[in-house]
């Protein structure tokens, strides 16, 4: 269910509401993928710096008061966390769209929590369609698991999103694979390029852009048999579908055209940290105030006028190029 709307939905200093909350439950994962997690793997945070499942169903409570209407949890892998299900319940208590994020792999094993929960929605990572090319980016062998898992997903009713990092010279050659996948399987594909983040050695020779993916769908598809469909005001995406298809395909180009101007997301780590851009390299601490029995909407509130205009101020492509004014943590840290 969603919360009406709330006369004190954050909003910051561009005049931007930020009615959507991204948690992380777990800096672990059962996959390392290569543009999430450095070869070397991270330092994780000490168990007791990690939320309990009590303290983020306290804060996500202090969101909503504050307007949330929205709630996706993420990882890591937040299925991995051995109270995911409690969570999933309590948060589904809240009056929230509540959805998740998840590389796939032991989604089965939550179906009926997740209908039970109301999910109706998840986002599922999958970045090749080619099973070696699949165990070469996670460096893990999941491929055939997690492909079943999304048709599973599907037959169960749920609306499934299939999240794709393209990486130039490894998956840009799957594009049309992955815009065919919508012909015959309701699922809504979403290219999305590939970004900076600490040990994933980003740099943009390895950037497939907006303007090459459609380059590349305009070369394979005629003119009149493409879509471009409406998008929502806070969407992230700018969708297509083949006409004749059940499904989508989006691309997320928070590189060459990135979505700023509405954004209505914040972010809160599984160690209490509150990012207010996925790009911000600087945190606002939610868990060691909460633990003193302080007020934290305070925090919330200034963690959101602090935020900047465009992808926390590398306002040109110049900016965010060099790797210098990048000073961020690694994906699997942050949730996404």
């Amino acid at each position: 269910m969603t919360k009406p709307n709330n006369l004190h939905t954050l909003t910051d200093t561009f005049g931007r509401k930020h009615n959507y909350l991204r948690i992380s439950l777990t800096e672990r994962c059962n996959l390392r993928c290569t543009y999430c997690m450095p070869a070397e793997g991270i330092q994780l945070s000490p168990k007791e710096h990690i939320m309990t499942y009590e303290e983020i169903y306290t804060i996500a409570n202090q969101f909503v008061d504050l307007g949330v209407t929205k709630i996706r949890l993420t990882g890591g892998e937040p299925l991995v966390r051995k109270d995911a299900a409690l969570i999933i319940e309590k948060l589904s208590s809240l009056p929230v769209e509540l959805t998740i994020t998840t590389n796939g792999v032991i989604v089965d094993k939550f179906i009926d929590q997740f209908k039970k929960s109301g999910i109706k929605s998840l986002n599922v990572s999958l970045d090749s369609l080619d099973a070696s090319k699949n165990t070469e980016i996670t460096r893990r062998s999941y491929f055939e698991k997690v492909y079943q898992n999304i048709l599973l997903l599907i037959k169960e009713g749920f609306t499934v999103k299939v999240n794709c990092v393209l990486i130039k010279g490894f998956n840009d050659d799957e594009i049309i694979d992955f815009v065919n996948l919508t012909k015959s399987l309701p699922v809504h594909v979403r290219f999305i390029e590939f970004m900076p983040f600490d040990g994933n050695r980003w740099n943009m020779d390895k950037l497939v852009s907006l303007q090459e993916i459609l380059t590349e769908v305009n070369t394979n598809f005629n003119k009149n048999e493409i879509i471009k469909l409406k998008d929502a005001p806070n969407d992230t995406t700018k969708s297509y579908q083949i006409k004749g298809y059940q499904g989508t395909f989006a691309i997320i180009s928070s590189v060459t055209n990135p979505f700023c101007d509405g954004c209505n997301r914040i972010r809160l780590t599984a160690n209490g940290q509150i990012k207010n851009c996925l790009f911000s390299s600087t945190e606002s601490d939610l868990l060691t105030p909460l633990r003193q029995g302080k007020s934290i909407n305070p925090i919330i509130e200034r963690a959101v006028q602090a935020k900047f205009k465009i992808r926390s101020g590398m306002d040109t492509l110049d900016k965010f190029k060099n790797t210098d004014e990048h000073n961020n943590r690694s994906m699997i840290t942050i949730g996404g």
